[in-house]
Protein backbone atom coordinates (compact mmCIF):
# COMPACT_ATOMS: atom_id res chain seq x y z
CA UNK A 1 0.00 0.00 0.00
CA UNK A 2 1.50 3.86 -0.99
CA UNK A 3 2.02 5.68 1.68
CA UNK A 4 1.12 9.33 1.60
CA UNK A 5 3.48 12.39 2.88
CA UNK A 6 3.20 14.39 5.78
CA UNK A 7 2.64 17.23 3.62
CA UNK A 8 -0.16 15.50 1.79
CA UNK A 9 -1.90 14.39 4.66
CA UNK A 10 -1.16 18.45 6.36
CA UNK A 11 -2.74 19.86 3.00
CA UNK A 12 -6.15 17.34 2.87
CA UNK A 13 -6.70 17.88 6.25
CA UNK A 14 -6.85 21.65 5.47
CA UNK A 15 -8.71 20.97 2.87
CA UNK A 16 -11.48 19.23 5.08
CA UNK A 17 -11.13 21.83 7.56
CA UNK A 18 -12.71 24.56 4.82
CA UNK A 19 -15.11 22.19 3.21
CA UNK A 20 -16.45 22.16 7.45
CA UNK A 21 -16.72 25.57 7.47
CA UNK A 22 -18.41 26.51 4.22
CA UNK A 23 -15.27 27.43 2.70
CA UNK A 24 -13.87 25.34 -0.40
CA UNK A 25 -15.05 25.40 -3.77
CA UNK A 26 -14.39 23.33 -6.42
CA UNK A 27 -12.16 24.71 -9.50
CA UNK A 28 -14.18 25.26 -12.46
CA UNK A 29 -17.76 25.52 -11.44
CA UNK A 30 -16.60 27.95 -8.44
CA UNK A 31 -19.69 25.87 -5.98
CA UNK A 32 -19.18 25.29 -2.68
CA UNK A 33 -17.65 21.46 -1.75
CA UNK A 34 -20.05 19.18 0.11
CA UNK A 35 -18.89 15.93 -0.30
CA UNK A 36 -15.56 14.49 1.99
CA UNK A 37 -14.52 12.55 -0.81
CA UNK A 38 -14.66 15.79 -2.86
CA UNK A 39 -12.70 17.65 -0.76
CA UNK A 40 -10.12 14.83 -0.16
CA UNK A 41 -9.39 14.48 -3.67
CA UNK A 42 -9.23 18.19 -3.98
CA UNK A 43 -6.17 18.07 -1.07
CA UNK A 44 -4.54 15.43 -2.87
CA UNK A 45 -4.28 17.61 -6.07
CA UNK A 46 -3.24 20.32 -4.52
CA UNK A 47 -0.70 18.51 -2.64
CA UNK A 48 0.52 16.44 -5.81
CA UNK A 49 1.01 20.49 -7.43
CA UNK A 50 3.37 20.97 -4.16
CA UNK A 51 5.40 18.48 -4.96
CA UNK A 52 4.04 15.78 -2.10
CA UNK A 53 4.20 12.36 -1.97
CA UNK A 54 1.33 11.55 -3.18
CA UNK A 55 0.40 7.72 -5.26
CA UNK A 56 -0.88 8.29 -8.83
CA UNK A 57 -4.26 8.50 -10.11
CA UNK A 58 -6.02 5.61 -10.57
Amino acid sequence: MAKYSEKAEEKVHETMHEMKEGKLKSGKSGKKVTNPKQAVAIGLSEARKEGAKVPKKK
